[in-house]
Formats: structure tokens, sequence, C-alpha cells
């Protein structure tokens, strides 16, 4: 019974059904199958994973800056990170195959839903002159990509503890068939797009 219970401690508890995730199914289902006239329920975009990468090419000669960030990254994920090892070696970047050089989280279903509620209403409000993220990161298979400078705008990183500052890429993956379809599935979850201002009458090419 110890051990299950420090499990879940170390993994991080998690609502069954999280916030956004009764969201997605109360309201934003409705709404996409509106605006795009879907005739089947199956046919609304979902998120299916997200995933959270931390490049370490120091992996290999710090082990302990590698624990500290694993330590970190599953604080704000609520999930135990794996560590991501080279395919080869690549001699002028001194890397022997198998060194470890990141660390990978995928999250699915409640976990994932808990950690873009606090991702989107908490830890991007605290990057300083935060403006939103663009659009243009869209692949042809509607999944998203960003990037973040600091691990420490997560209020769950302890930053006199933080050895090294890192920043992170996560991908939002999605079944949605295109980019409008992808951009109005997370913009209805709360993902803060860049705001694009009005064209100035002073622009060129305008009257």
């Amino acid at each position: 019974m110890k051990k299950d219970s420090e499990k879940k401690v170390q993994e991080g508890a998690v609502p069954l059904n999280p916030r956004l995730r009764q969201k997605y199914r109360q309201e934003i289902i409705s709404a996409l199958r509106e605006e795009f006239q879907y005739e089947n329920v199956m046919q609304v975009p979902r998120l299916q994973k997200v995933v959270v990468n931390i490049g370490v090419k120091e992996g290999q000669e710090d082990v302990k800056l590698l624990e500290q960030l694993s330590h970190e990254l599953g604080q704000i994920t609520g999930q135990k990170p794996i560590t991501t090892r080279a395919k080869k070696s690549i001699s002028g970047f001194k890397l022997r195959e198998g060194s470890p050089v990141g660390l990978k989280v995928t999250l699915r279903r409640a976990r994932m839903y808990e950690f873009m509620d606090r991702l989107f209403n908490v830890a991007m409000p605290r990057i300083r002159d935060f403006r939103g993220y663009a659009e243009n990161s869209f692949d042809d298979r509607g999944n998203y990509s960003l990037g973040i400078q600091e691990q420490t705008i997560f209020p769950e990183v302890e930053f006199d503890k933080v050895k090294r500052i890192k920043g992170m890429d996560i991908t939002f993956v999605t079944t949605a068939q295109n980019k409008k379809e992808a951009k109005r599935l997370l913009e209805l979850l709360g993902f803060p797009f860049r705001k694009q201002e009005p064209s100035s009458k002073n622009d060129k090419g305008v009257a």
C-alpha cells in the first residue's frame, strides 16, 4: 500500500475528469459540429496526445543535471519522463551512440487535459511580454508545435533549485484533417494564439 501511494505522489494525481475535458465534451464538440457541419460526431477533431521534449546534450557528461531536469519535467507534467538517446555516434559533436541526449513525456487522456489547462492558464501568462503564439507552426496533419524558453514559467518548478535554465518543445497531436480545423479546436480549448493586428491604411498596397 505504501509503495502504491508513493507512486501516486511521484507521478502526480490528476482528476479523472479534468475541467478542460469536460469543456470539450459539453461545449466544444457541439460548437465544432455546428461550425464545420460534421455529419457524424466521430468526425469532430480531438486531441490525441501532447508530447513534451527537452534537449539535454550535456546529459552524457553531467548525470546530475539530467536527473534534475528529469525531476523538474516530472513536476511540470505529472508524469515520469523517459530518457531519449543518440541513435548513432557523431564524432564532430563528440556524441556516442546510446548516450542520453534528452527527455520526453507523452501525455494522453486526463493527464493531457490537466497539463494543458495549467499550461494555457497559469504558465503561459507568466512569460515576459507574452502576446500569444503565431499560427504558422502547424504541420500538414493538423499538429501544432511550439517552443518554451524557460522551464521556470511553471510554478511547480522551484526556482532556487534549478541548476540550468532549459527550454522545451511541446507538440499537440490532433485528429484534425487540416490547419483550419486544428486551429479552431485549440482556440476553443483556450490556446492563446497571437491576435493579428488590423491592416493600416498606410500599408503598402492599400489605398
